[in-house]
């Protein structure tokens, strides 16, 4: 049995490939036909290092990456997770590895690894630091960083530290023999090559770790007998007292803590999980990561198993590999009596997987008064041409003063009691110079999809809505104001209830969050604005849609706490509602803030009640720039001092 040191700032550190990989998005077709990619987290350390970071191990990366941009994205990917990146080297000089990947059929997964002198195989051995080795429990080197003498010194130093200060150490074999140069470069698919020499070298590491994981084939290169798994592990044994994990793909794993017995079914064997495969890159990367969590997690080598073979059935029915691993939240629906041939087709499963891995927070924490959002609104487009069109002005003057919008909104994001609290919505007609400015700031960005003012429900764009979401970075919000009534005419509603259901399955696969905006349309009054309000959420949700926010008109206060517990009761891991301002008077949106009260209530998004005067001065051409900024900002301001008052 293992036994982990306790009381370490850092469960599992794992030193290897930290890379990016570049994923066909075209499924079916050889690698030379595939015409675009999709960008993600990859290499086999970093995997696992993002995998247990997201089943709640405190994990720690060991690389190097390039000084550049695929390096940066990387280390952000990982800190997402909260992976500790602290030991992640900056390569001055090399390039961050590259890996394309192909899914030609369920066992044709074409590989193109881009890592000639990459920077994670010229990991510093001189800066493996052992103060921080000591802070870990448990260190995990995979194979491809035993294959040449730079990465090998690095990794034996890791090693002698790990052993020096009680850390259990694990090897995931990890056997790529393209990376040991045994094959042509285009070869990165081939998964095994008998070679005497590779052999040689792993078994000169074997002794220097306490738990080695590989597949069967990994297994018969480490032990050198090449289709005889038993004489292979019986070799491996020889070598090492460690415990040894058998990964046998759709049968489970067998677990051998000691002896090699005569048949493999006779070792511990937890079966595997019955899963139609996409894709089984990754497959063993979330086995592990599953697995070491587990484990340090004070599990049992059963239970361990059981979660390492989930994780890795829900990998292989996905896409990518790291941003498929799945939370604590997917594991344990699926360990509810809620397991699925296609993961994917289980609809609450796939919810889960987007809401309940780690996200950006908002509203963002802050030191100064409670946590809000404040948004400013200006994605109007029919309301600011017909503004300008009266007052003799152009979409050029409309465009002009969305860039001082922007302006107010940059200076308002520079003061301390509003930083990780600011956002915008803004549209791609006339604010298009806000959006690309705004992107990158971590702000909250939003933006309309609807055709303005269109009832029954249309998109903004000849485009149908999926293509047009491929081209917007992904922290951009969909904003879709919707018409809708419960009582309107049956082909009215069915239409409205089919475009939005359009928009949520789009959103689904873009990875876009989706912001429902509810306005009753004027000529159905049947009922109150708020039964109305609440009857709508209803059935959006009966209809499945699960927005991330809900922009809702200002209510009455027994209303709201109605709502929160709608949300609360249908979803959950819902962001929460924002207020709108239908363009009325500061004295009436102050009044309704202080009746908004309900936890899930985060904040506003209000435009005309705070622009259309300076706009209309500033189009008139009687006010300046700097005089219309000031505008805005004080009535922003006094609205966000409004809604921090609503509790008093």
């Amino acid at each position: 049995m293992l036994n982990f040191p306790t009381n370490r700032n850092f469960d599992l550190a794992c030193l290897g490939r930290l890379a990016v990989d570049l994923y066909a998005q075209q499924v079916g077709c050889a690698l030379e036909d595939v015409s675009s990619f999709a960008k993600y987290l990859g290499g086999s350390s970093a995997n696992i290092a993002f995998g247990a970071a997201r089943l709640g191990i405190r994990s720690a990366m060991i690389s190097r990456v390039g000084d550049e941009q695929m390096g940066r994205f990387l280390l952000q990917q990982l800190r997402q997770e909260n992976c500790d990146v602290s030991q992640v080297q900056i390569d001055p000089q090399r390039l961050t590895g590259l890996v394309l990947l192909g899914l030609k059929d369920q066992d044709t997964f074409p590989l193109l690894f881009y890592r000639e002198n990459c920077a994670d195989m010229a990991l510093d051995a001189n800066a493996i630091d052992e103060s921080f080795i000591q802070q870990c429990r448990a260190l995990l080197i995979t194979g491809t960083h035993l294959s040449t003498p730079t990465v090998l010194n690095a990794s034996n130093k890791a090693l002698v530290f790990a052993k020096k200060h009680g850390v259990i150490r694990v090897l995931d074999i990890d056997y790529r023999p393209v990376l040991w140069g045994l094959t042509k470069r285009g070869d990165g698919e081939n998964r095994f090559v008998d070679n005497a020499k590779v052999t040689h070298d792993l078994q000169q590491q074997l002794s220097s770790f306490e738990l080695i994981i590989g597949t069967e084939e990994e297994f018969q290169i480490a032990g050198g007998h090449a289709n005889d798994s038993l004489a292979s592990l019986r070799a491996v044994r020889a070598c090492t007292n460690a415990v040894l994990v058998l990964k046998r793909g759709a049968l489970g794993c067998s677990i051998f803590p000691d002896q090699i017995p005569d048949v493999l079914d006779d070792a511990l064997t937890i079966l595997g999980e019955k899963i139609e495969v996409l894709n089984v890159l990754g497959a063993g990367d979330a086995f592990a990561a599953g697995l070491l969590s587990s484990l340090l997690q004070g599990k049992s080598w059963q239970e361990s198993a059981e979660v390492a073979n989930a994780c890795g059935a829900i990998v292989v029915s996905r896409h990518a590999c790291a941003p498929a691993m799945p939370t604590p939240a997917e594991l344990m629906h699926w360990f509810s009596g809620n397991r699925h041939v296609k993961p994917d087709q289980d609809r609450h499963l796939a919810h889960l997987h987007r809401v309940s891995a780690a996200r950006s927070e908002w509203p963002k924490k802050s030191f100064y008064k409670d946590a809000a959002l404040f948004v400013l609104a200006f994605d109007h487009r029919i309301q600011f041409f017909q503004l300008a069109q009266s007052l003799g002005k152009t979409e050029v003057d409309v465009i002009a003063f969305k860039k001082v919008l922007f302006e107010a909104v940059w200076q308002l994001s520079k003061q301390p009691e509003l930083a990780g609290k600011i956002g915008i919505l803004a549209d791609d007609q006339y604010g298009q110079y806000a959006l690309q400015h705004a992107t990158g700031q971590g702000w909250w960005i939003g933006r309309p999809v609807e055709r303005p003012g269109s009832y029954p429900l249309e998109f903004d764009n000849d485009l149908p809505v999926a293509t047009q979401l491929i081209h917007w970075p992904k922290e951009h919000v969909v904003k879709c104001l919707v018409f809708y009534h419960p009582d309107d005419a049956p082909s009215i509603r069915a239409h409205q209830e089919a475009r939005l259901l359009e928009l949520w399955r789009a959103t689904r696969i873009s990875g876009h969050e989706l912001l429902l905006e509810i306005i009753p349309p004027k000529s159905v009054n049947s009922c109150s604005l708020e039964d109305v309000i609440l009857r709508s959420m209803t059935r959006f949700y009966n209809l499945g849609l699960k927005p991330e926010w809900w922009k809702l008109p200002l209510m009455e206060a027994d209303n709201w706490p109605r709502l929160n517990q709608l949300i609360q009761t249908r979803d959950p891991w819902c962001r929460g509602m924002v207020v709108l301002g239908l363009n009325q008077t500061m004295a009436q949106l102050c009044e309704g803030f202080s009746k908004a009260h309900a936890p899930l209530i985060k904040g506003f998004m209000i435009g005309r009640s705070i622009w259309h005067d300076p706009a209309r001065a500033w189009l008139n051409q009687e006010i300046t720039d700097t005089q219309a900024i000031a505008q805005i900002k004080t009535n922003f301001l006094y609205l966000v001092d409004a809604w921090h008052k609503r509790w008093a």
